[in-house]
């Protein structure tokens, strides 16, 4: 006889255990900055020693904020996550925008950018086929070149495809896959970092200049100070996506034990994996080189390190593990972000199909259509390093929000249980908001033109939210 499972009000169905919901976290953590990062931080800072201390400083931070958080998804687990609890803290106007910014760029840019990556490094090993010359070089409107690397491009449209029909099935499907690709990748990058500390030759000295180094460049106005903030915008590209596991707040087992539990247990994991796999990279490979490799195209620092002490057998070891992570973190976005979209719906602020949960399957299927649609046009558009930066900014201006916000819902709901408190409350939540602002003043002085593109989409759903909310208000 098979076990019966719980049904959320929402209509979805509990099925995720607290093993489940950590592995959520680390495979919507590491994807493919892991893999490719460290050469563009190590160009932005030419020091090992202050690269290191990026990868810690950006780890910290990302724990700070998963512990306020926590806090909030202790005391609201419903589909939707964040977009919930900013309905909470700010009401539903902050809310839509979150949720828009979600759909518009953070979430579905993300789906996107990492499916592309998998698709690349398929292309690496297999090389894929292109078009005539002259449709691969076709423009629309002067801007976008939906053709170029079509082979690439279409690759990606079939993984979005077949991981967004896997969760369409069910979420344990859905759950099931990620679990199977997060572990590979774990266990794959525990392989490099063993065989970098044991069969490569490197050196401990190859992290110096452990400080900052005197014949030290910086592109940045702001000297070093600038010059980490850069780098460690590549560093929160790597960390980010451990929310994600908030938005499955509905289908998670006691969400509200073990969803701050998967948030520590996860983003703990992630910090040390992350702090070790980068001493190897830099124990096998100096700075002046892993600069050198930063300023060619297409080249992947994790690659190059296998490749240097195993030869090609080590780099085609390595792009085979890139392909597993990008794969599994692509499937855990879209397990995801639906989940925002179909709160969004119930709340009539969203397309109302979007609401809808699939009568068998018991999953928000119209939610992932749409998703799947919106993040199969942006592979189209090709402009994914904009949009991975535009992520980055924008994201802090929620997380930011989000910590915030738990000094809001202290006074405006200091009856509610809370099973977990935010650890150093008021001190540590109130560093990750100073840190948040600082990140986002900081990008929109040394890249205005991607902040302000970022702030565009941002609030490009105002006219939306308008025109829902009148709709709602009618009903």
């Amino acid at each position: 006889m098979k076990p019966k499972h719980e049904v959320h009000s929402s209509g979805l169905l509990t099925k995720l255990g607290l093993m489940t919901a950590i592995l959520i976290v680390i495979s919507s953590m590491i994807g493919s900055g892991i893999f490719k990062k460290a050469a563009p931080m190590a160009a932005e800072l030419q020091s090992g020693g202050i690269l290191l201390l990026c990868w810690l400083i950006a780890g910290i931070i990302t724990l700070i904020g998963a512990a306020t958080n926590a806090e909030i998804a202790g005391m609201i687990a419903a589909p939707g996550g964040q977009y919930v609890y900013f309905k909470e803290m700010y009401g539903k106007a902050f809310a839509f925008i979150y949720g828009w910014s979600c759909f518009s760029v953070i979430q579905t840019a993300s789906i996107a950018s990492i499916a592309y990556v998998f698709a690349e490094s398929v292309n690496a090993i297999i090389p894929l086929p292109h078009l005539s010359d002259s449709l691969e070089q076709f423009t629309l409107l002067g801007i976008f070149n939906p053709f170029a690397g079509f082979g690439v491009k279409a690759l990606t449209i079939l993984t979005i495809l077949f991981l967004t029909s896997a969760n369409y099935l069910g979420v344990v499907f859905g759950g099931f896959i990620n679990n199977i690709f997060t572990t590979l990748k774990v266990l794959g990058i525990l392989v490099i970092i063993v065989l970098g500390l044991t069969l490569s030759g490197g050196s401990v000295e190859n992290i110096n200049p452990v400080g900052q180094s005197p014949v030290a460049e910086y592109g940045s106005s702001l000297g070093l100070f600038g010059a980490m903030f850069a780098a460690m915008l590549g560093a929160f590209w790597a960390y980010d996506g451990w929310n994600n596991i908030g938005y499955l707040g509905g289908e998670v087992k006691n969400p509200k034990k073990n969803i701050p539990l998967a948030l520590f247990g996860g983003v703990g994991t992630v910090i040390a994996v992350y702090l070790l796999i980068n001493f190897v990279y830099l124990y096998v490979m100096p700075v002046n080189e892993m600069i050198e490799i930063a300023s060619k195209d297409n080249t992947i620092i994790a690659v190059e390190v296998l490749r240097k002490f195993l030869g090609n057998g080590g780099a085609f070891f390595i792009s085979i593990l890139i392909m597993i992570s990008t794969f599994g973190t692509t499937n855990g976005s879209i397990l995801a972000s639906s989940r925002i979209y179909f709160a969004m719906a119930k709340d009539n602020l969203f397309f109302k199909s979007a609401g809808s949960i699939h009568p068998k399957f018991k999953t928000p299927d119209v939610s992932l259509i749409m998703q799947g649609i919106w993040s199969c046009l942006l592979v189209l558009s090709g402009t994914f390093d904009q949009l991975t930066d535009m992520v980055i900014f924008a994201s802090f201006i929620f997380y930011g929000a989000g910590a915030f916000g738990v000094f809001i819902l202290r006074k405006k709901m200091k009856d509610t249980e809370r099973p977990y408190k935010a650890m150093g409350y008021p001190v540590l939540p109130a560093i990750f908001v100073l840190f948040c602002l600082t990140l986002v003043v900081v990008t929109i002085i040394q890249n205005p033109r991607d902040a302000g593109l970022g702030l565009l989409l941002v609030l490009s759903g105002i006219p939306f939210y308008i025109f829902w909310n009148r709709k709602s208000v009618r009903v």
